[in-house]
């Protein structure tokens, strides 16, 4: 099940029009048309200066801010883009001044006058941009509008060079307003308000959710789920966790989600298993805080739990089969059953033989290929998580961040995914990463440092 998604910006002018305090709203709307002509552009840049201007008092500034906003969330995509164009072309760094002013500070003979240039520097070397962009947090909502702005925003930065900087510019923004000493971690539960819920079945990026059946399963007395909240986002999640409290590390992702299976005694369970980790907004990519949230869940569930005893992941492998198809007659596959390869690359679809061999809807004439099968791919497995690597990192996205957050390779896990979509990524594998609260630290700075992938003596013996 998902829930059909308004439109990015009508979701956002829709809680512009209930909190943001304008006037005559169709007035605002005649001021420019849907996408922006040249001939409005003097308009924009009349609204943009009287913002920069700062005349008035705070509700006036305010205000200004709010109509500009909404100017920008009524345009067309089409606008909306030249609108971003117009601040990164035309309100930038005024490059002349700058070196004016490191000339000046270049000539200073006192400790006065260069403490002077050196703040006229620093207040120059800020684009007029950034504080329009700036002023946007003093508005209900302005967080979120900033955040679905630079979802747009990244896209066009990657096809056109102008906009990198400002793209630049508007992530230094929410990377300092999104520290991770402004967030509030929250456990959400079945009691808490619809429209919460129905955005994590929205949000949800690893296992889909398809079903308000199977997201109570999911929030039963032996699941956990966490997230963090921004307070000027307070009915947004920025990133959520989903857990299990199990005995025994989980190696099945179909287990773990099956909704005849009996609810367990969390007070009974040993281990925690981190399945799904979801960012919610797209707008805050790069902004790091998925690290934290491990690690401030990991030590919420041990103080509240102390039975238990291990802390692990239940991982996809999303770089998997995509990095095998692109090494299928390398050299670097040469010592492995090419006849193995072969029928691993057909994973796509219900067609795939693969797909149908894992469901068990096929079977292999070949004993020799259907022998080595399931060892091959494993071995395939172990030594693209460990040894492919994109400078000392791993090559797989999730991979390098557990190993980032000081986990461990534990253990990796045959048909534990046959969803297509796991089919298709990872062969139908998984991976546990195992969070050791005596070596997380250790781990983090070996790995960080050099490279250094710990992982357990069952994966050793894979690689040989």
């Amino acid at each position: 099940m998902s829930v059909p998604q308004q439109p990015l910006w009508d979701r956002t002018l829709r809680r512009i029009r209930e909190v943001w305090p304008l006037g005559d709203r169709q007035v605002l709307k005649d001021r420019v048309s849907a996408d922006l002509p040249k001939g409005d552009l003097p308009k924009l840049r009349k609204m943009i200066n009287q913002c920069l201007e700062g005349r008035g008092g705070e509700v006036s500034a305010r205000r200004r801010a709010a109509e500009l906003g909404e100017t920008y969330s009524v345009l067309s995509k089409k606008g909306r883009r030249r609108f971003l164009e117009l601040l990164a072309t035309e309100y930038d760094v005024d490059n002349e001044r700058v070196e004016e002013a490191i000339s000046r500070r270049r000539d200073a003979e006192d400790l006065n006058e260069i403490q002077q240039a050196t703040f006229s520097l620093r207040t120059l070397l800020e684009p007029p941009r950034v504080k329009l962009l700036s002023s946007f947090n003093e508005l209900e909502e302005g967080v979120k509008f900033l955040v679905d702005l630079r979802a747009e925003l990244i896209d066009w930065a990657r096809e056109d060079k102008s906009l990198r900087a400002l793209d630049l510019d508007v992530f230094r923004l929410l990377n300092s307003w999104f520290d991770i000493g402004f967030l509030d971690l929250q456990q959400i539960t079945w009691k808490t308000s619809a429209s919460l819920l129905e955005k994590l079945i929205e949000y949800e990026a690893v296992h889909e959710i398809r079903s308000w059946q199977d997201l109570k399963n999911r929030l039963e007395e032996d699941r956990r789920c966490y997230a963090f909240f921004h307070p000027r986002m307070p009915d947004e999640p920025l990133i959520f966790v989903e857990v299990a409290l199990v005995n025994g590390i989980s190696t099945n992702i179909h287990d773990l989600l099956d909704l005849k299976a009996p609810s367990g005694d969390p007070d009974k369970a040993d281990t925690a298993i981190f399945y799904s980790i979801s960012n919610c907004q797209s707008g805050l990519a790069g902004v790091s805080f998925g690290n934290f949230l491990i690690k401030r869940v990991v030590a919420d569930l041990a103080a509240k739990m102390p039975n238990l005893r291990q802390f692990c992941t239940l991982s996809p492998i999303p770089g998997f089969m995509g990095w095998l198809r692109s090494q299928a007659n390398t050299h670097e596959l040469g010592k492995y059953n090419e006849a193995v390869i072969n029928v691993a690359l057909q994973s796509d679809a219900d067609e795939g033989i693969y797909c149908k061999i894992l469901k068990k809807e096929a079977a292999i004439t070949d004993k020799q290929t259907q022998n080595e099968l399931q060892p091959t791919l494993l071995q395939l497995c172990a030594h693209y998580l460990v040894n492919v690597k994109r400078g000392n990192m791993a090559f797989d996205r999730v991979a390098n961040f557990h190993l980032t957050n000081g986990a461990r390779i534990e253990k990796i896990n045959w048909a534990a995914d046959l969803s297509d979509k796991g089919i298709r990524q990872s062969a139908g594998m998984m991976v546990n990463y195992l969070y050791d609260l005596s070596h997380i630290e250790k781990n983090h700075e070996s790995y960080r440092s050099n490279g250094e992938m710990p992982f357990s003596s069952a994966v050793k013996k894979m690689l040989r």
